[in-house]
């Protein structure tokens, strides 16, 4: 193991900022304070760090890493690099694969996947059916982050719509629910109405009025209400509606929330006025909605309404996403480019950098209760990111990890540049160039 000393860098962190220098020591944070005042181990690299961001590593709880089976869109190896080079040290992947995560064998091959091929840290959900309750109940809440329901349908169709399957997962479930929620009945029957109307070639600007606020509200409120009924530790993923932020509240600290939400960094950037240039390269599920849900949205999060961003980063290659508007699928790129995104927002006066640290490092460690990491602290896991704050660059094909090769951001300039990402005490990037002899670790849980 090596160690660094990371010196003069400005830290955020807990709702502060601060010039100090940091240890690490093997994989850990060993001191942060004035180095002349620290035994620095011999060998110890040095990193200047004069001018620069020193930021927890983002923790994404929701991705879409395509393998097992889809693994022509993306695989853990070629995203956890992308993911590397966004500043990203940890991700939790979701079941809708091939084979679906839906057993505990399945998912113990995919930590072995993981295991093999990740180069920052890593947990995957067990995904709920109608059928599979035992699994569920079966599953380790000291090593597995959470369990994934869809109540509504989306790529890989594991759409929980049984009303006595959910009671009882609500009724008995140890781990926390993460949903997804959109009302299957009430997107098929604006399905058929936008259908009748144009046919097979619809304009993809009608899909935030096909999977449409009320669909949204509809199902939020139902998983809402069945929380609320058994006492279920429940996340609900990607909201999108203004209407939904009326179900949440900042009443609690996070710590003793058994409800929360999260909204991801492209319904905090595009509204619909975007579809007429991006058209399916931003489709995706839930729908980019209006300015006003925009708006609506970075007032939760900047009122501790919500309390994760995250990406729900789902690539897909650029000949699926180019066909018609049923055949392409929902879903896109984004863990290379979210803390960039929300790093531009900051520059914007949307959300100070002090609120971005809490909402994608230290909410989700509380949220999951992931075992030391998510803050800087002395004695946690040294996962961490360098930013240059005023370092602006162009996001090209040349410089897009993701192995679908496009991004929705792409031709765009942002102010801020990650310039290192560690992951437990070792450099995995570093100025373009992305360590792949490294491999993450498994999170643990307290629970």
């Amino acid at each position: 193991m090596s160690n660094t000393l990371i010196k003069s860098a400005t830290i955020i962190n807990e709702g502060r900022r601060f010039v100090s220098d940091l240890l690490i020591k093997d994989e850990d944070i060993f001191a942060i304070g004035n180095s002349d005042e620290m035994e620095i181990p011999a060998g110890t690299k040095i990193i200047d760090a004069s001018g620069m961001l020193l930021l927890p590593g983002i923790i994404d709880d929701q991705v879409h890493f395509r393998q097992p089976g889809l693994t022509h869109k993306g695989d853990i190896y070629s995203e956890s690099r992308a993911a590397a080079a966004g500043g990203i040290t940890t991700f939790m992947d979701m079941p809708n694969t091939n084979p679906q995560t839906v057993s505990v064998n399945i998912l113990n091959e995919k930590y072995l996947i993981g295991a093999d091929n990740s180069v920052v840290n890593y947990s995957f959900y067990i995904g709920a059916t109608n059928t599979n309750l035992n699994e569920v109940m079966n599953t380790d809440p000291e090593k597995v982050c959470g369990i994934k329901l869809f109540m509504g349908s989306s790529t890989g169709n594991m759409l929980v719509d049984n009303e006595t399957a959910l009671r009882e997962l609500f009724s008995k479930a140890v781990l926390p629910i993460t949903a997804h929620c959109e009302d299957e009945s009430t997107i098929r029957k604006n399905s058929e109405i936008y259908r009748t109307k144009f046919g097979e070639d619809i304009p993809v600007s009608m899909h935030p009025l096909i999977r449409s606020r009320e669909a949204c509200l509809i199902s939020s409120s139902h998983a809402i209400a069945l929380a609320r009924e058994y006492n279920t530790r429940l996340h609900i993923l990607h909201l999108s509606t203004a209407d939904e932020m009326k179900l949440f509240s900042n009443e609690l600290p996070l710590r003793e929330k058994r409800i929360t939400g999260e909204v991801c960094v492209h319904h905090l950037w595009f509204d619909d006025s975007s579809y007429e240039e991006l058209g399916s390269k931003i489709k995706w599920n839930p729908a980019i909605k209006t300015s006003f849900d925009r708006k609506e949205l970075i007032h939760a999060v900047n009122n501790n309404i919500v309390d994760i961003v995250a990406t729900d980063h789902a690539p897909h290659t650029i000949e699926e996403k180019s066909n018609s508007y049923f055949k392409a699928p929902s879903g896109g790129p984004l863990v290379q480019h979210s803390l960039p995104v929300m790093l531009e927002l900051c520059h914007k006066k949307i959300f100070s950098i002090e609120k971005v640290v809490e909402m994608m490092c230290h909410n989700p460690a509380i949220l999951f209760n992931i075992r030391k990491r998510g803050y800087i602290r002395e004695g946690y896991k040294a996962d961490l990111c360098l930013v240059d704050p005023g370092n602006p660059w162009r996001v090209s094909k040349e410089n897009i990890l993701y192995k679908c090769g496009w991004s929705p951001f792409e031709g765009m300039t942002f102010t801020s540049k990650v310039i290192i990402t560690i992951v437990n005490g070792t450099i995995v990037y570093e100025n373009g160039v992305v360590n792949d002899n490294f491999r993450g670790q498994r999170l643990l849980f307290d629970r």
